[in-house]
């Protein structure tokens, strides 16, 4: 009977201690917004970003399949549509297609690097509603590859610039603008202006890129529209297995042929997935958003401790984003038989892209596939790949200004850290500064973002505008 209290007692105990933790689990103070308006000419933003989108600036990894030619014209019309940047910026063209301007400051100790890619993906004609290179405007939409990924972000830096220089405004510390013209194929432009940052020794105060968004219904339980930040980006691996045998006619198979072995090795790291990590960035946007969200949801993000296994079961059975943030993902992309119906093939490979959470690296995930399968006929190899970025820190100046400049823009939006699952030419900047962040100046629908790397990429006039406005004011703050 006494053991029975005991163990009533431990109960009452741990539910007042849960309940306790999720009352207190209440918003946080939101970022510091400075007071008054931005006026922002959408109109000529919007025609800027037309300008850039017929450039058919599309990137392939053979360069010989690119037309040089489409580059050539963006870089030469940008004198055109941003005057006072060029009046007053110096401007360098460094190698692999990297564009690097330099606004001088008032101080020269603390500088800002603001990036973009005007390098696109390539596109399906066949599929799109509109002509991916005319740059459509109709019912308040443009229309084309690139709108979103990231001419909009290009756009909207020089825009930001050529405004605030035609005013007077001089900032505080020099602005640099990084542009790279082959980040969709892994190109080295990023590489060689951070070369160029590290052969004049300079230490960039803050640097922003692409990446999270200001996006709704993307969080267990939270209404409000949020602004996510990358403070980290995961790493890739590309894994191929292959398996080998005697290969032979179809209609005598020998048991356990490769396409067969190959198909285990796929279903033993389906069923098996790489273990769960609540690592910082994640943890962060956890203890943002989680106190927003309904008191169910709540209740599980005050206490991980108690609900970490429950939370990760909503992962796994979701998928997508809120899967990937927990975890190392494998997505199988690839494989190759036999060129024949009739022919067992005498070799066989799948092919897999892993998308590598912040606490593996490329050796231990290699490690992992390899114990997973437990199979020698199961050859693994690792093609190419690159570890997680450096997690930039949240509890300071660097991060409020791009904070403050979310919070600013879209009113009312929760704005929170993230790990973006992406790959970004940022990861880079880790070798010469500690405050790299990931956000895509723009408020996205569901459809929209189905539209990145898809068919039908476009853009709302008023998402070009905001992304003006964003960094107007982020560049104010520097």
């Amino acid at each position: 009977m006494f053991v029975l209290w005991l163990i009533l007692a431990a109960l009452a105990v741990l539910v007042a201690v849960v309940l306790v933790r999720t009352v207190r689990f209440t918003p946080g103070p939101a970022p510091t917004v400075p007071a008054g308006e931005e006026t922002i000419d959408r109109d000529k933003a919007v025609e800027n970003l037309r300008t850039l989108v017929r450039c058919r600036t599309v990137s392939n990894t053979d360069r010989a399949l690119e037309d040089e030619a489409e580059f050539e014209k963006l870089i030469h019309t940008l004198p055109e549509l941003y005057p006072n940047v060029f009046k007053v910026c110096k401007f360098e063209r460094l190698e692999d297609r990297a564009l690097l301007f330099t606004w001088a400051g008032k101080a020269h100790t603390d500088p800002t690097v603001l990036m973009a890619h005007y390098d696109v993906v390539d596109v399906d004609e066949t599929g799109w509603k509109k002509p991916p290179f005319d740059a459509v405007l109709e019912d308040g939409v443009v229309w084309g590859r690139g709108t979103l990924d990231t001419k909009v972000t290009f756009n909207g830096v020089l825009t930001a610039a050529d405004k605030l220089i035609g005013e007077g405004y001089v900032p505080a510390q020099d602005i640099y603008f990084a542009f790279s013209g082959g980040e969709e194929v892994n190109g080295l432009g990023a590489v060689h202006i951070v070369d160029w940052f590290e052969a004049n020794h300079i230490t960039p105060a803050l640097v922003v890129d692409e990446g999270g968004a200001v996006v709704e219904d993307v969080f267990p339980g939270v209404k409000q529209p949020c602004g996510l930040i990358g403070i980290a980006e995961k790493g890739m691996l590309n894994v191929e297995y292959k398996v080998k045998s005697g290969g032979g006619h179809a209609s005598a198979p020998k048991p356990h042929s490769p396409l067969v072995a190959l198909s285990e090795a796929c279903t033993k790291i389906e069923n098996h997935p790489f273990k769960a990590h609540v690592t910082k960035p994640v943890a962060e946007m956890f203890d943002t958003l989680g106190r927003y969200s309904n008191f169910t949801y709540r209740m599980i993000f005050a206490n991980l401790w108690l609900f970490g296994d429950v939370l990760d079961s909503i992962c796994r059975k979701s998928g997508g984003e809120l899967n990937a943030l927990m975890r190392t993902t494998v997505a199988f992309t690839q494989a190759k038989g036999s060129a024949g119906r009739n022919v067992i093939p005498p070799e066989a490979a799948f092919i897999s892209n892993l998308r590598l959470n912040p606490e593996d690296t490329m050796d231990s995930a290699l490690a992992y596939l390899k114990e997973t399968i437990n199979d020698p006929a199961v050859e693994i190899t690792k093609l190419e790949g690159m570890n997680p970025s450096r997690i930039s820190k949240t509890n300071c100046p660097a991060w409020d200004k791009v904070a403050s400049a979310v919070a600013g823009t879209w009113k009312g939006c929760l704005v929170a850290p993230y790990l973006m699952v992406q790959c970004s030419d940022s990861r880079h900047y880790g070798r010469i500064s500690d405050h790299v962040y990931r956000f895509s100046a723009m408020d996205l629908t569901a459809e929209e973002r189905g539209t990145l790397h898809g068919n039908n990429e476009r853009i709302r006039v008023e998402t070009v505008g905001r992304a003006v406005e964003f960094y107007v004011r982020l560049m104010r703050q520097c």
